[in-house]
């Protein structure tokens, strides 16, 4: 996923998306343990794609702290 197009989504939207990822990423892990996912690839790119997430998800909480501070 693109941090172009995650930028373009709601908080809220992505704050949903983070959650879904995350259950996504346990279930790979819990696969990969019972040597069940075939494409193992799968758990870095949902891990990168949450730190995404995540990164801007900062971005959105500094500049509301910044836009109260002023």
């Amino acid at each position: 996923m693109k941090a172009k197009d995650l930028r373009e989504r709601s908080t809220e939207d992505l704050a949903t998306l983070k959650a879904s990822m995350m259950k996504d990423l346990f279930s790979y892990r819990m696969k990969v343990w019972t040597d069940q996912l075939e494409d193992t690839s799968l758990i870095q790119k949902t891990k990168r794609d949450v730190a995404r997430i995540e990164t801007i998800l900062r971005g959105r909480e500094l500049e509301a702290s910044q836009g109260a501070k002023s």
